[in-house]
């Protein structure tokens, strides 16, 4: 697929450690973004020590693709001593890019560095003039903020050309707070969300107290799960990406470095499908991976609200195991007798069935064998609507 520059456009995928990037590449992502055990806002994933982000940028370039590291935290002045050593690993690597938010971390990279320099959409890039003081400053990406209408995203992308992409996010979780900037966590646990350790206070269940009347609770509104009056929907721009491609995107971004392996193939697996114009039903697949209710988010005008009154994950099916190859599978969930096992592939249009006939599979991250009809892939994931422990 490209876009109205004719450029190629990119498929980027999250990945919170080794197995989600082999996951991503296997369902044809054709960059990941990561990040390192400190400066990135995701501390609560795995996330990739220096020695496999070194194995990542290795694997990456074997098989053509590109990586991405994640340094967007607001930083500190004790920050900055590390950052630079982490700066000059980061070139030695080989990563094909840092995303950065804080002008003094871009400064470094800038200064110690000829990576290439991508600036988060926690930078609130909301137009044309503060892009194009980015690209000044030496960026060669803009992540745009998720607030942007379609028109403003054409009209920056327009201006912008030959000097710097433009990335915007198709899909994920989305934040209460704009573009991210929320300091609930803070406040309500210390922990906090502009240095990677948000604890999503926003998804917590909430009611309304009068003060004269303690102990006593209102819900201001509910549903069978309760009520959840900050809870964001999950951006989904599937059936517009078209759109984004004749506005002039370069990159399409999935969010979701906390998520699993299945929940990353099988997104990445979807965007890609409708990217090369294979027709499917993209919605029904999408419906069958974990999600909150969908919204277009602000691209059209906030036509949709943003927010949901559920927290509840619709989780339909789970990941059952991941093909290790040969026959082995690497269990994620509780497998048993009987159960119908469907296959997530990139070379099937939609997933084959077969029924498990061996013994019950309970244990997380042991590697079965598994009379399989059907040849399964390394990295192709086998899902169930009864394999949750």
């Amino acid at each position: 697929m490209k876009n109205k520059f004719n450029q190629p456009i990119e498929l980027l995928a999250p990945a919170g450690d080794m197995s989600r990037l082999k996951t991503a590449f296997h369902f044809g992502a054709d960059a990941v973004y990561l990040g390192g055990k400190e400066f990135g806002l995701r501390a609560k994933c795995r996330n990739f020590t220096e020695a496999e982000i070194s194995q990542a940028v290795e694997f990456a370039k074997s098989i053509g693709k590109k990586i991405y590291v994640a340094v967007n935290i607001f930083a500190n002045n004790a920050d900055f001593s590390e950052i630079e050593k982490y700066a000059l690993f980061l070139e030695k690597a080989g990563v094909d890019a840092v995303i950065v938010s804080d002008l003094g971390v871009l400064s470094v990279f800038k200064k110690h560095t000829n990576l290439e320099i991508h600036i988060s959409t926690q930078a609130n890039v909301l137009n044309r003039y503060s892009a194009m003081q980015y690209v000044e400053l030496g960026a060669k990406r803009i992540i745009l903020a998720r607030e942007l209408p379609i028109s403003d995203i054409a009209d920056i992308c327009r201006h912008l050309h030959g000097k710097a992409d433009i990335e915007v996010f198709v899909h994920g979780a989305m934040c209460i707070a704009y573009s991210g900037r929320c300091l609930l966590s803070n406040y309500m646990t210390g922990r906090s969300s502009n240095r990677g350790d948000c604890a999503q206070p926003c998804r917590y269940k909430y009611t309304l107290q009068e003060e004269k009347r303690p102990g006593e609770y209102f819900p201001i509104e509910e549903d069978t799960h309760g009520t959840y009056i900050m809870n964001s929907r999950d951006l989904v721009l599937i059936n517009h990406i078209k759109e984004l491609a004749d506005a002039g995107v370069r990159s399409f971004k999935i969010e979701g470095r906390m998520k699993n392996e299945y929940y990353v193939g099988g997104v990445v697996n979807v965007y890609r499908r409708a990217m090369t114009g294979e027709k499917f039903n993209y919605m029904q697949e999408l419906s069958k991976l974990p999600h909150r209710p969908f919204t277009t988010g602000f691209v059209f005008g906030n036509q949709e609200t943003e927010f949901s009154l559920s927290s509840a994950v619709v989780k339909d099916f789970e990941i059952a195991g991941i093909s290790k190859g040969g026959g082995e599978v690497l269990v994620k969930n509780k497998i048993t007798p009987n159960d119908e096992i469907e296959i997530l592939s990139p070379n099937e249009t939609n997933g084959k069935k077969f029924k498990y006939t061996g013994d019950i599979a309970n244990v997380p991250e042991a590697i079965i064998k598994i009379d399989c009809p059907y040849p399964l892939q390394p990295c192709d994931i086998l899902r169930s609507r009864s394999c949750f422990f």
